[in-house]
């Protein structure tokens, strides 16, 4: 009974951690995926790890059903509220109903009917995930679900059948974790090879699904409308990719460009935007390219470099394009964009959601330190007016910039010179403000004289607007990183950035940033290094599985045909096939004959070596050297023996209770004296008898 209760322990505690490792992977693959808020996913972890606890025996703990039953009453009255008020969707509701299902069951499940429940909130968080994340990480959390939920079913079976029959378990017990274990690693391999397989070649239809019924949850803010000081470090404190760039040709990447997204050109103190009137001017695009005119675009007016690049947006961007330099055509698979005043592009259909959109630019990239070619036009009053809009901000901010300028007669040189201070006289942090103050502005400039990009720029052009230069704030991204395994140029959220464009008599439009370099960004560590593979194994999943539709379908198959075609002619090629024909025939036989015995090997081999091992053990006891383990080996012979007389031994039976039941004939009277020395031998550690026993089951072979 004890070795019974022992097993049984063993199987349930397989049994309930497989479970809970279920559960766990459903529960990190939707929170992978971004759209749990942290609340629900702190308590659902909570759930987890207190459960695992009490598998484990560290803690106990009991709950009434009635308890339970209150518990689950009251958050089904919750879920409408959650719906209309808390969540706003369906289906982030229905996400928190199944983590709160999830929870409540994993801790008070005790029947079979209860594991079975766990079961199917599992696997909904499972199907969960599969419609909310489109990531890679979501394929780790598949294939670790995979695994233990083979480890759990089959455990579970095993479970089951151990409550339903009684039988003794004689040995294995310790085993049974390893056995188990590795039968699961083999069926998870060969399930996964097969589903892998499928994944693969049909088409995927999860950013469908997602696209219809899952609005997009991350928005960068700042690229279009407006921004509030502060809002670029909460986006900064992200890694996530923003989008990624081809340039061509071949190269590095465009390493020393800015992203321009908006420029704004409003300020209340507290927020950067564009003020309403004139509509934005809608282009249409034709045959997929837009030839950006002169005529509602500034054209340079200094030399500059060409610059062609393919851009595509990943799930967290917004409907802004980000562009490098001036752009003179853009190739994008959209009906129209839009031009700001500002000369900014977007794509409003999108409605704030430009995830997958891929565009290509060719573009002018003006040297800003070369002199002005042509003259540029003059600023309309409206938008020079609007340029040099201020609102009532602290008198010091005026007095600082006249202090920063102090000698300066151009306003070139005046704009350098502010530039200069703020670099060189305050620090970079991405901390936020501890709590709001009454003007950022002046707290940033004369209190705190730190901060990140959004407070050195709105400074600046503050200071500028003082000083009667007609200036706007620019958001964007700077430079990112080259990625050498996708030759792709990657770009995240905490490349994020603003600077200032100001209007400079004789020159026109003059690009500044007196933002101070992040003290982070000169680390380039073995995280920073790790992040590219990952950056490349997410591009692949992106690519060829969430994208991977008929048209990807029709690429591959011609380039493996392709592929084929040239493998095929270079290796059939008689120029080196007949030499290396000729050079092998010699050596044809030798290589038959050991291919021959490498088969034999084998087929055969194991079985041959285990009678060798068997033979020798025999000959050990022969001489009285065998080991107590030898002696079931005898034993078995014995058994072999009688069983060819029709003599078979029932497993319930113990080697004594069978040499009792065996008819009373010389044959019992040599089974009985054999077991005598087995029991010796296996269990006194007598190994002198082995000879004796070999005797025995000599004369029993003989006797009819």
């Amino acid at each position: 009974m004890e070795s019974r209760s022992a097993a049984a322990r063993v199987i349930d505690r397989f049994f309930e951690f497989s479970l809970l490792g279920m559960l766990a992977a459903g529960y990190f693959a939707v929170a992978g995926s971004g759209y749990l808020d942290w609340p629900t996913a702190a308590l659902t972890l909570m759930g987890l790890c207190l459960r695992g606890l009490m598998v484990a025996g560290v803690v106990e703990l009991e709950f009434s059903n009635r308890l339970v039953a209150l518990v689950t009453l009251g958050y089904i009255l919750f879920y409408p509220l959650d719906y209309l008020f808390v969540s706003g969707t369906f289906l982030q509701a229905t996400v928190h109903l199944v983590c709160f299902l999830a929870v409540l069951k994993i801790l008070t499940a005790k029947t079979n009917r209860d594991y079975t429940y766990v079961k199917m909130i599992a696997v909904l968080e499972l199907l969960a995930a599969a419609v909310l994340s489109i990531r890679l990480s979501f394929f780790a959390y598949l294939a670790l679900f995979l695994l233990l939920a083979i480890a759990a079913f089959s455990s579970g079976e095993i479970r089951r059948s151990a409550q339903l029959r009684r039988a003794v378990v004689r040995g294995g017990l310790a085993a049974f974790p390893r056995r188990l274990a590795a039968l699961t690693v083999f069926l998870f391999s060969g399930i996964l090879v097969l589903t892998t397989g499928m994944f693969f070649v049909l088409p995927r239809t999860a950013r469908a699904a997602l696209d219809r019924f899952v609005p997009q949850k991350y928005h960068l803010p700042g690229f279009t409308n407006g921004i509030t000081l502060g809002q670029i470090g909460e986006i900064k404190r992200s890694s996530a990719p923003v989008m990624h760039i081809k340039a061509w040709p071949e190269s590095e990447g465009l390493l020393d460009v800015k992203w321009r997204g908006a420029a704004l050109s409003r300020f209340d103190g507290r927020r950067w935007d564009n003020p309403p009137g004139r509509a934005d001017l809608e282009l249409p695009i034709e045959h997929g390219v837009l030839m950006v005119n002169r005529n509602y675009y500034r054209a340079p007016t200094r030399p500059g470099r060409t610059l062609v690049y393919t851009v595509h947006l990943n799930d967290i961007a917004s409907d802004t394009l980000f562009i490098a330099g001036t752009p003179q055509t853009i190739s994008i698979d959209v009906p129209f964009v839009e031009l700001t005043r500002a000369g900014s592009f977007t794509v409003p259909e999108l409605g704030g959601r430009g995830a997958g959109l891929t565009y290509g630019v060719y573009s002018f990239l003006e040297d800003e330190t070369a002199a002005v070619q042509a003259t540029p036009e003059p600023l309309s009053p409206r938008m020079r007016a609007e340029l040099l809009q201020l609102p009532a901000i602290d008198p010091r901010i005026a007095a600082l910039a006249r202090n920063m300028t102090a000698g300066a007669r151009e306003e070139a040189e005046k704009a350098e010179k502010i530039e200069y201070h703020l670099r060189h006289d305050y620090g970079y942090t991405l901390e936020l403000l501890p709590k709001t103050v009454p003007d950022p502005l002046a707290n940033f400039l004369f209190d705190r004289k730190k901060g990140h990009c959004e407070y050195f720029a709105s400074a600046m052009a503050v200071m500028l607007r003082t000083l009667g230069i007609p200036s706007r704030v620019v958001t964007g991204f700077q430079s990112g990183v080259y990625n050498p395994i996708t030759h792709l140029q990657v770009v995240r959220a905490s490349d994020a950035h603003s600077w200032v464009e100001a209007w400079i008599q004789g020159h026109g439009w003059m690009t500044y940033d007196p933002t101070p370099p992040d003290p982070r960004a000169a680390v380039m560590g073995l995280m920073a290094r790790m992040s590219l593979f990952f950056d490349a194994a997410e591009q692949f999943w992106q690519d060829w599985v969430v994208s991977y539709d008929l048209d990807r379908q029709i690429v591959l198959a011609s380039r493996m045909d392709a592929g084929a075609r040239r493998i095929s002619f270079h290796w059939f090629s008689r120029d080196w096939l007949d030499p290396a024909v000729r050079a092998a025939a010699p050596w044809a036989p030798a290589a038959g004959f050991g291919g021959a015995l490498a088969i034999l090997s084998f087929v055969f081999g194991r079985e041959a070596v285990a009678r060798c091992k068997r033979r020798m053990r025999v000959r050990r006891m022969a001489r009285g050297e065998g080991q107590a383990s030898d002696a079931t080996l005898l034993y078995e012979r014995m058994l072999g023996s009688l069983a060819r007389r029709g003599f078979q031994k029932p497993p319930w039976l113990t080697p004594g209770e069978f040499a009792r039941v065996l008819p009373p004939t010389e044959v019992r009277g040599l089974v009985q004296e054999l077991t005598a020395f087995y029991n010796e031998f296996r269990f006194g550690g007598r190994r002198e008898v082995a000879p004796q026993m070999m005797e025995l089951l000599e004369r029993l072979e003989r006797t009819h």
